[in-house]
């Protein structure tokens, strides 16, 4: 389940990237040829926040996000695991956090108008907080299952 979770939330961000990549190329040659365009603007932004916020979920989930891994590479066994509790542990009250007050966010801002294209609502922009926290909320509960079992010794390294 969490392999598909993590290969849907890839593929959601790789459209949105390329939504990002699409708008750019729109903006660079309407402005070349003098036209304006003014709503690749916000799709680009909306479109890289997206991208950005599904990413950072995928690569949690890998444990290739971005860490000081100094002492982690220092560290063997029991000391190990119960760093890696301590780092998850933090990582899971990050993603809770995330999570909750993403759920604020959109709740607050859902019927707000994009500017240029007003038919569209800000919520569709917030609402990738609660996911993008919820995910990692996943992740992470997998990743602590996993350090719990390197610490008591169950052979699954962490």
């Amino acid at each position: 389940m969490i392999k598909m979770l993590e290969k849907i939330q890839l593929t959601v961000g790789v459209i949105f990237l390329s939504i990002f990549f699409v708008a750019i190329i729109i903006q660079i040659i309407t402005r070349h040829l003098g036209i304006s365009v003014i709503w690749t603007e916000e799709v680009a932004n909306y479109s890289f926040i997206w991208s950005v916020f599904m990413g950072a979920s995928v690569m949690l989930s890998r444990r290739e996000h971005f860490s000081f891994d100094f002492l982690l590479q220092k560290l063997q066994g029991s000391s190990r695991a119960t760093l890696l509790v301590v780092i998850d542990t933090i990582v899971l009250l990050f993603a809770v956090a995330l999570f909750y007050y993403g759920l604020e966010a959109v709740k607050q801002f859902w019927n707000y108008n994009w500017t240029s294209l007003p038919s569209m609502k800000m919520g569709y922009v917030w609402i990738s907080l609660p996911i993008t926290g919820l995910t990692m909320a996943i992740y992470t509960l997998q990743h602590l299952i996993g350090d719990f079992k390197a610490l008591k010794g169950k052979g699954v390294k962490a």
